[in-house]
């Protein structure tokens, strides 16, 4: 009796596992989610980064677009053995500005808070912010 108990845990645990690591892959493919939020001077996203540390963090402005990469690593507990794998461990998203934002990668800083926040600060390219209007010369028109 005692070894169709141990069989059928066994078959329990390698199921288990199975649809752990099918989970795990899933979260792996959607993309992170974000909020992007702007001022005066700045656009700011965050993305949710649980369980990350600062060194396993990619971030990459290209054209527009803030594309992030978490690589996360699972911690081994004494005593303990992994019975379902549920947490993907490489996370990926990207956060598309609006086209007519005016930005520079320039200053741009990317901050991962402890509460598994990834919060990355995009400033505005203060250069274009004011156009000057100068009023045309009457004596310019009748030349």
């Amino acid at each position: 009796m005692a070894r169709i108990v141990d069989t059928g845990r066994s078959v329990f645990r390698r199921a288990l596992e199975k649809v752990g690591r099918g989970w795990s892959k899933m979260q792996e493919r959607r993309p992170l989610s974000y909020d992007l939020l702007e001022s005066e001077d700045a656009y700011l996203v965050v993305f949710d980064a649980p369980g990350v540390r600062g060194e396993d963090v990619q971030v990459k402005f290209l054209d527009h677009t803030i594309e992030v990469r978490l690589d996360r690593f699972r911690e081994f507990y004494d005593g303990f053995e992994l019975m379902f794998p549920g947490r993907g461990l490489t996370l990926s998203g990207s956060a598309t500005l609006p086209a007519d934002a005016d930005v520079t990668p320039k200053g741009a800083t990317a901050t991962l808070t402890r509460n598994g926040t990834l919060e990355v600060e995009i400033p505005k390219d203060g250069v274009a912010d004011d156009v000057q209007v100068v009023e045309e010369d009457d004596a310019a028109v009748d030349e």
